[in-house]
């Protein structure tokens, strides 16, 4: 067990902070492979797993005020988020626009991305706070966010504005893939694909259980405000969802714009496009031996179907129990 450390599981429902115990095989894959000069306690918060740094953020999270030209693109981490980010922000600002060539980012920030690192006790004196960023941004803004919808600003909640909110779903099982890779990445795991399953089944995982962010989105699947997207239909059929979405937000594309943005969107040139594949970021983080030499790309494959080649028999049976019993009363299918 990591020795600098001391893994905390603190309950914060009900504005209280009490320490519970996880199961001793959970604290102990969560103490020795998940923990950092970043992360050090995490919490649950309403119900879902956060670092402890949420507690500084969750009150002006909430009372954060919406405008009526927002556009919110929620989703559960490695669903498809950063593809749709693009898609939306070049259908709402034109491919030709000279800010394309920024940052994502830049473009279409992430609002909660400072609950997510614990600055405390670091060489960091001053921590960013990105939800403070977001709300001083120019309108319109497009923001990203990975929150369950319970944990939303209150007037994006009860849909008293006419900002738009575009939810992605993505199969559970890819993206557990996609997120396994992504903690190595980008949170400084260190542990096995299999630990990291258990973790995520048990939803132990940034902004998990998976199936409960998941239905707290369904509960508004008929508000004409919220428009539900399928990573799999955009795989499947790109030039559909770009018409789905382009009339969600109000705009309208030629079909010389349609092929360039198909282009622009394709798998093979958002990995190579420096202002969404986060190269220099990863290239930073290996400077600071946050990760190794060897630690991927942030777009590593783009497919549906990848925990086939992932999932062993065993791992197989434990997802095929686990959505019997926390999937139930879904009835979004997704593909294989």
């Amino acid at each position: 067990m990591c020795s600098e450390f001391i893994f905390h599981f603190i309950d914060m429902s009900q504005g209280t902070y009490i320490y519970k115990d996880l199961d001793p095989k959970s604290e102990k894959i969560l103490s020795e492979t998940f923990t950092s000069q970043f992360r050090k306690n995490n919490v649950k918060y309403e119900g879902f797993f956060f670092s402890q740094t949420i507690k500084n953020f969750a009150d002006a999270i909430r009372k954060m005020e919406i405008r009526d030209d927002d556009i919110w693109v929620c989703t559960f981490p490695k669903a498809g988020t950063t593809w749709t980010q693009e898609m939306v922000w070049c259908l709402a600002n034109g491919q030709d626009h000279r800010a394309v060539q920024k940052h994502i980012n830049q473009r279409f920030p992430f609002f909660e991305f400072s609950t997510l690192i614990d600055f405390a006790d670091t060489e960091f004196p001053v921590p960013v706070n990105s939800v403070e960023d977001v709300e001083k941004l120019a309108s319109p803004r497009f923001i990203k966010t990975h929150l369950p919808f319970n944990l939303l600003p209150e007037k994006l909640q009860n849909f008293s504005t006419n900002a738009k909110v575009i939810h992605v779903l993505r199969n559970p099982r890819d993206t557990l893939i996609s997120y396994y890779h992504h903690y190595r990445t980008g949170h400084d795991y260190k542990g096995s694909f299999s630990q990291f399953a258990e973790l995520f089944l048990k939803g132990l995982v940034y902004f998990g259980p998976f199936p409960a962010h998941l239905k707290g989105y369904l509960a508004h699947e008929k508000n004409p405000k919220i428009l539900f997207l399928k990573y799999e239909e955009m795989q499947k059929d790109l030039k559909s969802v770009i018409h789905k979405t382009a009339n969600f937000i109000g705009k309208s594309i030629s079909e010389r714009e349609m092929e360039k943005l198909l282009d622009h969107l394709s798998f093979s040139s958002m990995k190579q496009n420096p202002a969404v594949n986060y190269a220099l970021s990863l290239e930073m983080r290996k400077k600071l031996n946050l990760i190794s030499e060897d630690d991927g790309h942030f777009m590593r494959r783009g497919i549906v179907g990848d925990w086939k080649e992932n999932l062993n028999s065993e791992l197989r049976e434990k997802f095929q129990k686990w959505e019997e019993e926390t999937m139930s009363g879904i009835h979004f299918t997704f593909s294989a």
